[in-house]
């Protein structure tokens, strides 16, 4: 029976790859409509047969997806007429063809028949140039899509393709989204006019991929793997392995409990990297500190509460909301109000989670370095107003507290006075827009490369530290000022 919308695959370019299916709808067919007529396969069709383009369409549409909304639109007009359309389009109707999945919706909506003629789409062509087995963890991208993105959305362990590269200025968007992960030297393979006498490999580092005088609308990219496994999926298999039967004894053993001072450990390393400025390290303790999550997120997916995936999605879900001024439509005059939007939102989450008891100070973890934790606290408590209106108070404040550690009568109150001072030293660290744990730990490291200054010295001359004056040592600590 005759379908009222015919979508047919035209095959890679060369006319002699129509399939029989294919050359024999055609032969019986009066016209064809045909998605662009910039294909090398429209120069072999049968003789008589009318052929009519949306190629006009590309130059009135904003976008590709207008485009192809408007293409579906016709195709299914056209499809309502007594006679139905055969519509063709490059390649095979279901494989990169953004309008098939428009026309086969619209279709059903309308109570229209489609019939899909099969074609040999790029896949084919492009494996055989390359000797590839697709099987082997290919991976399939739109550069269309690839090229609106930040960070490629497919993991670097595994080959892939990119069609529709159709123009230097797509291969260089796609280009710089790639960067995000491979290095700017990775070796890539331009495969241009695949299917036809002219097919082509343009090997090439990446950095160099848009400069190539050969892109047109049938090249494809194929950007082979990193040579040693890079990605989370690899991570996540190497942890579960550990802590296989076959795996580990150690890391079997371990409990969400067992590895609390691990991850502590390693967050601290982490921040000392950091401190450091040292991107060698920074990227040592960052994996390790990785090597924590996964590997507590692997227990807890052997115990039934949660998986990878749900960490991550959850925190993806996280970002995204509290930021509506680049997800959404909120707009924004600078950082103190994203700040503001940002902790708005932190309480509605807190309001609408019945697992909290909403309390403003709900979410701070006590497990946080004093200095941190009093900061969170008047940071939140000041989002309600109980703040100082000026910041003379702030400093009265901290002289009052002073004062009550001198008259302090006993080591007990001393403590409690003292307390009260460096509390109070937070604020006023708050008001001035100093993070107060960084500031101490820098002061700190100041500290230290001073005083090993300062012993360094003594020991040229000769001299213990412990044997010099308070006014040799002094003299030294001023010499050992930046």
């Amino acid at each position: 029976m005759k379908a009222d919308i015919t979508i047919l695959g035209l095959g890679p370019g060369d006319p002699g790859l129509l399939t029989r299916e294919a050359w024999q709808t055609l032969e019986l067919a009066d016209e064809v409509y045909v998605r662009t007529r910039r294909h090398p396969t429209l120069d072999g069709l049968p003789a008589g047969l009318t052929v009519h383009s949306f190629d006009s369409l590309y130059e009135t549409a904003e976008d590709f997806g207008g485009v192809y909304q408007a293409i579906a639109e016709e195709v299914l007009r056209l499809g309502a007429r007594p006679g139905g359309v055969v519509y063709a389009v490059p390649g095979h109707p279901l494989v990169g063809e953004a309008t098939t999945a428009r026309i086969l919706a619209g279709a059903l909506t309308r109570g229209l028949s489609v019939r899909v003629v099969h074609g040999l789409s790029f896949l084919e062509t492009c494996l055989t140039l390359l000797g590839m087995d697709a099987l082997d963890g290919l991976f399939v991208a739109d550069a269309l899509e690839l090229a609106a993105l930040r960070h490629p959305n497919f993991h670097p362990d595994a080959p892939v393709l990119i069609a529709q590269l159709y123009s230097t200025s797509m291969a260089s968007d796609v280009k710089l989204c790639l960067m995000n992960q491979y290095p700017d030297d990775h070796p890539v393979t331009l495969i241009h006019q695949a299917g036809t006498s002219e097919a082509a490999l343009e090997r090439v580092p990446l950095y160099e991929m848009d400069r190539s005088s050969q892109i047109g609308h049938l090249t494809v990219l194929l950007v082979p793997a990193l040579p040693a496994a890079s990605s989370l999926e690899a991570f996540q298999e190497t942890i579960a392995h550990l802590r296989a039967p076959d795996g580990c004894p150690w890391d079997r053993e371990q409990t969400h409990a067992s590895l609390r001072s691990h991850l502590l450990e390693e967050c601290y390393e982490a921040l000392a990297a950091l401190d450091s400025s040292d991107p060698q390290a920074m990227r040592e303790e960052f994996g390790d500190l990785l090597l924590q999550i996964v590997l507590q997120s692997q227990i807890a997916l052997e115990e039934g509460e949660f998986s990878m995936a749900e960490v991550i999605a959850g925190i993806n879900a996280k970002i995204v909301r509290r930021h509506p001024h680049v997800f959404g439509e909120v707009k924004v005059d600078g950082v103190e109000q994203v700040l503001h939007n940002w902790e708005q939102l932190k309480a509605q989450e807190r309001e609408g989670n019945p697992g909290k008891d909403g309390g403003l100070l709900e979410g701070i973890p006590q497990a946080m370095p004093a200095l941190a934790l009093a900061h969170a606290y008047q940071r939140r408590a000041a989002q309600v107003g109980f703040d100082w209106p000026e910041v003379s108070g702030v400093i009265a404040k901290i002289h009052e507290e002073l004062a009550e550690v001198a008259a302090a009568p006993d080591q007990a109150n001393r403590a409690d006075e003292i307390g009260d001072l460096l509390f109070s030293a937070v604020n006023y660290a708050r008001w001035l827009k100093v993070d107060p744990e960084i500031a101490l730990r820098e002061a700190s490291a100041r500290f230290r490369r001073r005083f090993e200054w300062v012993q360094a010295r003594a020991l040229e001359g000769g001299r213990k530290l412990d044997e010099m004056t308070l006014e040799e040592l002094d003299a030294l600590w001023d010499a050992a000022r930046p």
